[in-house]
C-alpha cells in the first residue's frame, strides 16, 4: 500500500449480499491491514445466516464497526428517515472517506457527506454503480427518473469509481461522461481465493451459484440443461446454490419439468463448498457489471461459462468459446456440450493462469483505491 496518513473510511451500500458485499469485503481487510480504520453501513432487513457468518468473518478489520438499519430496495418516504439515522450514526464516526455502493448505497454516502461537508467536516465522497442504476432503460419512465437522479448526484461526488470499462461505457451512453472525476480499478481477489478447489466424488456436471432472480438466469439454466441432455443423449446432473426472491419459482420449476433428481436446489453456502460440488460453473446473468463469481471460479481452477454481458468478456477475452448470449438457452446448451465432450476445453479456453492473477488481486485494487482517496482529499 503507497505511503498516506491512515484514513477513517465507511463503506455505505444497501444490501449486504453477493459482489457488493464481496467487494467492500476484500476492500476492508486490506485497508484495515494497511492501517487504515474501516466501517460499514448497510441494510439490517436483508441477507441469510451465510451473510451473518461472512460478517463475524470481517468484524476484526472493522475497527469503525457495523452499523445496519432498514433500508428499502425502493425510493419511498421511508427513505428520509433511513437518511436522518444514517447522518447521525456517520457524523458521530468523522470519516475521512464515504464510499457508497450501488444506487442506494451511492445515494446515501453522496447526500450525507454533503451535509457534513456544510458544517465543514472534511470528508471525501465516492461513488461505484456496481450496475444498479445502470440497468435501468433509459427509454423508460423510471429509468429516465433514476438516470436524471445519477447525473445530479454527480455535483456531490468527489470520484466515481467503476469496476470495469463495460460500467464506465454504460454510465457514459445512459447518463454521460461524468463531470466529476473518475476512475476505473478492476475487481479483486485475494491471495488465498488463488488455490484450485477440486471436485467432490460425487460431483455433479455444472453448478449455477448466486442470487435466486430472473437477472441472474438460472431460469435460462434449467432450460440450458434440458437441451444440454438432449444434445448429448443420456441424463446429466446439475446444482442451483443460492438465495433470492425466485426461489420457490424455480423449485417449481424443476419439479414440472422432471428434473427433481438431476437438479438438485442449495442455500447459500460458503463459496469453496459450493465449488467443490463441480468443475463446470455456469454464469447465465442477463446483466452484470463485473461478477465475482466470474473471478472466483477461474481463481478456483474451474471451467466457467458464462454470458457475453458486463465486463465479463473484459476477463475471458471479448472472443472466447466460454462466452454464450445472454437468455439464450439453446447458446448456453451449445457450449456446456462442449465443456463436458471436448479433451482439455478448459485448458484451451481458459485465461492462463499467471497473467489472471496479476490483473485481478484485491492488493491492487485496495493499493489504486487507497491512491484515489488519498488523491481527491489532498483536493479538500
Amino acid at each position: 500500500m503507497p505511503d498516506g496518513p491512515p484514513l477513517r473510511i465507511l463503506h455505505c451500500f444497501r444490501s449486504p449480499v453477493g459482489g457488493i458485499f464481496r467487494h467492500v469485503r476484500d476492500l476492508a481487510e486490506q485497508h484495515s491491514r494497511a492501517g487504515h480504520q474501516v466501517g460499514i453501513l448497510c441494510d439490517s432487513t436483508t441477507g441469510s445466516e451465510h451473510e451473518d457468518r461472512l460478517f463475524e468473518q470481517i468484524m476484526p478489520y472493522l475497527s469503525l464497526g457495523l452499523h445496519r438499519m432498514p433500508i428499502a430496495r425502493s425510493v419511498g418516504f421511508g427513505d428520509v428517515a433511513a437518511l436522518y439515522k444514517s447522518y447521525k450514526e456517520i457524523r458521530s464516526l468523522r470519516p475521512d472517506v464515504l464510499h457508497g455502493h450501488g444506487a442506494k448505497g451511492g445515494a446515501v454516502a453522496r447526500i450525507i457527506g454533503s451535509a457534513l461537508r456544510a458544517k465543514r467536516y472534511r470528508v471525501a465522497r465516492f461513488y461505484s454503480p456496481h450496475g444498479g442504476s445502470l440497468h435501468f432503460d433509459r427509454t423508460s419512465m423510471s429509468g429516465r427518473g433514476v438516470l436524471a437522479a445519477e447525473r445530479f448526484l454527480e455535483r456531490l461526488t468527489d470520484a466515481i469509481v467503476f469496476v470495469c470499462d463495460y460500467e464506465r461505457r454504460t454510465y457514459e451512453t445512459k447518463i454521460g461522461v461524468p463531470r466529476c472525476a473518475h476512475r476505473m480499478i478492476y475487481n479483486g481477489l485475494s491471495d488465498r481465493d488463488f488455490a484450485v478447489i477440486p471436485a467432490r466424488s460425487d460431483s455433479v456436471h455444472f453448478i449455477y451459484v448466486g442470487m435466486l432472480r430472473d437477472l441472474k438466469g438460472p431460469d435460462v439454466f434449467i432450460d440450458a440443461f434440458a437441451h444440454t441432455e438432449r444434445l448429448v443423449g443420456h441424463p446429466l446432473s446439475a446444482l442451483i446454490i443460492g438465495d433470492g426472491p425466485d426461489r420457490d419459482k424455480y423449485r417449481e420449476t424443476i419439479e414440472q419439468r422432471g428434473f427433481g433428481r438431476r437438479i438438485g436446489l442449495l442455500p447459500a453456502m460458503p463459496i469453496r463448498e459450493a465449488f467443490a460440488m463441480s468443475n463446470i460453473v455456469v454464469v447465465p446473468s442477463r446483466a452484470e457489471a463485473m461478477p465475482y463469481i466470474v473471478l472466483e471460479a477461474l481463481a478456483a481452477g474451474k471451467s466457467l461459462i458464462a454470458t457475453r454481458v458486463g465486463g465479463i468478456p473484459e476477463v475471458l477475452g471479448a472472443d472466447s468459446d466460454a462466452l454464450v448470449e445472454p437468455g439464450d438457452a439453446q447458446d448456453l446448451a451449445r457450449v456446456m456440450v462442449r465443456a463436458i465432450t471436448t479433451p482439455d476445453w478448459h485448458g484451451a479456453t481458459m485465461p492462463e493462469p499467471e497473467a489472471f492473477k496479476a490483473r485481478f488481486s484485491a492488493s491492487t485494487m485496495a493499493e489504486q483505491m487507497a491512491d484515489l482517496y488519498h488523491e481527491r482529499l489532498s483536493r479538500h
